[in-house]
């Protein structure tokens, strides 16, 4: 009963619009307080922030943000748009084809699903518009395909969810990438499906030569070689993720330089980003970890191990009940605090049934990129609306057929698992 009632109290607290690394912090001290008296609330909050803030891992959330930011102010990014539409938008549907693929390329240069979302925004919804494109197909487009960024690495969500979990960074980064392909694919089919079915909402564009397709790949190919680079060395297990993030860095640091984009004013800017979502991300950590000792305390964990070995249901049923449970949270909640807060409660009965942790991780991140598109408080879906002034409701309505089909492309990661696992196994380490 004890956790139950500060579990509410802290979504009390976030649904009056507390931070969620206080709301945690909060609830969970005087969990503590309330379970174990103030000595052990006040021992846990002397130990947690150096705890929080000393794994290794964590350089490669800012190393990978200063890469996102140094790519953007290259203005490399601004032409996958362009890139894209040039190969693929004479088709029925091309934008639409060309922004699901502007996003994949973006989430390969960007942990973040909003700012990739953002992005996506101002840049592919006008031309969409223009060309005459449905606008809630439009909005659903962009929403759906900002999600990419948390599954295509570098992945920020992957990353959490490594240190959180205590597994391989690297192999879960490399897992990420079958899939993402995979996602980014039957976000494309099901513009082609939508197209086919009512051909007025996604006119054709126009044709390009080959010329100016070349053109247009020489603008985006070293973005594509700093992103092989990076994966390439994690891979082969020449670098760590930490290191390789830290190259990532540099060398988008250097396409930058090379691109005339750097000033002063603009270098403090990129840092001044990256920092300001490392600490907030740092904050969920540390309020987290104070909240996890509560939850350690009162036994929740291991308690739900032995309830769930009770039951007389197939393992397969409970994967898919805490992936309906994270899907419903993430609707309602942010990312990275339910990777942190919940993966060390549900992995374990995870883990219990016989399933590998980086699937479920993987899974678990397809799962919130639904979460970030579903109402009431789908993220995306909120960062599209404002970026175009059109309704909330026009987006979910658009991305709707998304949602549907990221349910299937759950379920065939759930029926064949090698789908994630089979590309890390042939890592060298």
């Amino acid at each position: 009963m004890l956790p139950l009632i500060f579990i509410f109290g802290m979504i009390a607290l976030l649904a009056i619009g507390t931070p969620v690394g206080f709301s945690l912090l909060i609830t969970g001290v005087l969990g503590l307080w309330a379970k174990g008296g103030l000595d052990i609330a006040l021992g846990v909050l002397r130990t947690a922030p150096l705890s929080a803030a000393s794994a290794y891992e964590l350089i490669t959330i800012p190393m990978f943000m200063l890469m996102a930011e140094f790519i953007i102010l290259s203005g490399i990014a601004d032409g996958l748009f362009k890139s894209a539409t040039a190969w693929v938008g004479r088709v029925p549907g091309g934008l639409g084809v060309a922004t699901t693929l502007a996003g994949a390329g973006f989430a390969a240069i960007s942990g973040s699903s909003t700012a990739s979302a953002a992005t996506l925004s101002s840049t592919t919804i006008p031309a969409m518009l223009k060309q005459g494109y449905e606008p809630k197909m439009a909005c659903g487009i962009v929403a759906i395909s900002g999600t990419l960024a948390m599954l295509i690495p570098p992945s920020i969500a992957l990353v959490l969810y490594g240190i959180v979990a205590n597994v391989s960074i690297g192999k879960l980064l490399i897992a990420g990438i079958l899939p993402g392909i995979m996602v980014t694919f039957v976000i494309i089919l099901t513009i082609f499906f939508l197209v086919w079915k009512n051909p007025s909402c996604a006119p054709a564009g126009r044709s390009y030569t080959w010329r100016e397709k070349i053109i247009t790949l020489r603008e985006v190919g070293p973005m594509i070689l700093l992103f092989m680079i990076v994966t390439g060395l994690i891979y082969s297990g020449i670098a760590t993720p930490t290191e390789a993030s830290a190259m990532g860095a540099s060398g988008a640091l250097v396409l930058a330089i090379r691109a005339q984009k750097i000033t002063v004013s603009s270098t403090l800017v990129a840092l001044k980003r990256a920092a300001h979502t490392t600490c907030m991300i740092l904050m969920i950590i540390l309020g987290a970890q104070v909240f996890g000792y509560f939850i350690t305390l009162t036994q929740v964990t291991q308690n739900l191990v032995a309830w769930v070995s009770t039951l007389a249901v197939p393992g397969l049923a409970v994967i898919v009940v805490l992936l309906l449970i994270k899907m419903l949270l993430g609707s309602i909640m942010d990312q990275a605090a339910i990777i942190i807060l919940a993966v060390p409660i549900v992995l374990p009965v995870v883990i219990s049934l016989g399933y590998d942790p980086i699937w479920f991780g993987v899974i678990m991140i397809v799962t919130a990129e639904v979460g970030l598109v579903t109402p009431p408080i789908g993220l995306n879906a909120f960062v599209v609306a404002r970026y175009t002034g059109r309704s909330v409701w026009d987006v979910f309505h658009g991305v709707l057929p998304h949602v549907i089909a990221h349910i299937f492309i759950i379920a065939v990661f759930i029926i064949f698992p090698q789908t994630v696992l089979w590309l890390p196994s042939t890592m060298s380490r």
